[in-house]
């Protein structure tokens, strides 16, 4: 009786573990689920702060918050299209060098006593224009968007060398974008950087065309059976890279005082590694203007943490390549858990 007893005692507790167990797998999955992607970034940047501030007292202090958002703007303004356009299961890599070409026309038709806005526009228009050609070989020719956009990428910067006769052409009389500090000690370009990322959220959540960028990068096959014009949209993004090109250019050509073949090297890479380790897919359908902006946060307040400990600035290229490495891994790992 005692053996029976014993054994009917201790054979129910397990049953219901089992059944805990399985119940709490789930359970844990749907409070993951609901964790935004970008929650974790938030440690992460909380954490760099806290760490740069006790290695260096020139950290925590308002004139380096403000240095790092200055650095940030000019990664931040052209993150959020390329944010857009990665949903949609799109790259634009040409934006470094169509960047440098926007500083070089700009320079030399303000050198050549054009007016200022005749000067903006045609620097506007030069970033527009490379858009529109990256959106027409992705929507109308077909060719891959990577291997559009490095081709690109390559041809603009070497006409904006061709434009400066490799040499950086200074100018005067253009300082107010980039230097000037209307409110609160803090420079134009970063308050154009907060209108960019406002108007790019409200974009992406409360509009037509940003729920059609998410429909695309899911499933294009099902997005053009709902009736959206996949082309045109896709079109429209890199039309909106453009954009962003063009005003990024006027911003940095600001703050330097010139036009150089040189201007921008690296955006492009330091763009994608933001909006990657903000939460979007390479596989598209997935991404947020806010996970964006704290990627760009992150590798500024790294950056800005290498300058100051005295770190070679090579090392800032060898974080962000491991920062961009470990984003693609966990994006990988996140798609492979979701499949199973």
């Amino acid at each position: 009786m005692t053996v029976r007893e014993d054994s009917a005692a201790a054979a129910p507790p397990t049953a219901p573990s089992i059944v805990g167990a399985a119940r709490r797998g789930p359970r844990l999955r749907q409070i993951a689920a609901r964790v935004p992607d970008w929650a974790a970034l938030v440690v992460v940047l909380a954490v760099l702060v806290v760490f740069f501030s006790f290695k260096t007292p020139y950290f925590f202090n308002t004139d380096n918050f403000i240095n790092i958002l200055i650095a940030s703007a000019v990664v931040g303004i052209i993150a959020c299209p390329a944010t857009m356009l990665l949903i949609a299961g799109q790259f634009d890599l040409s934006v470094g060098g169509a960047t440098a070409l926007v500083t070089a026309v700009f320079a030399e038709s303000f050198t050549h006593d054009r007016p200022l806005i005749v000067s903006i526009l045609l620097a506007v228009g030069v970033g527009a224009g490379i858009g529109a050609v990256n959106g027409f070989l992705v929507t109308v020719i077909g060719i891959n968007a990577l291997i559009t956009t490095i081709g690109t990428m390559g041809v603009t910067r070497a006409f904006a060398f061709i434009e400066t006769n490799g040499q950086a052409i200074g100018f005067n009389g253009f300082s107010t974008l980039g230097v000037s500090r209307p409110f609160l000690n803090i420079p134009w370009m970063v308050w154009i950087f907060v209108v960019i990322v406002l108007l790019t959220t409200f974009s992406m959540r409360a509009t037509t065309f940003g729920r059609s960028l998410y429909a695309i990068g899911a499933n294009p096959a099902a997005a053009r059976l709902a009736g959206i014009r996949t082309r045109r949209v896709i079109f429209a993004g890199f039309v909106l890279s453009g954009l962003a090109v063009g005003l990024t250019g006027l911003l940095v050509a600001s703050q330097t005082g010139q036009g150089s073949g040189n201007a921008a090297t690296g955006l492009e890479f330091s763009a994608i590694t933001a909006v990657v380790l903000g939460g979007a897919s390479l596989a598209g359908g997935r991404g947020s203007i806010v996970g964006t902006i704290l990627g760009v946060l992150v590798i500024g307040v790294v950056n800005n943490g290498i300058v100051l400990l005295n770190i070679e600035s090579f090392w800032q290229d060898v974080v962000r390549g491991l920062l961009l490495i470990v984003a693609v891994a966990v994006d990988r790992l996140r798609l492979r858990l979701a499949a199973e």
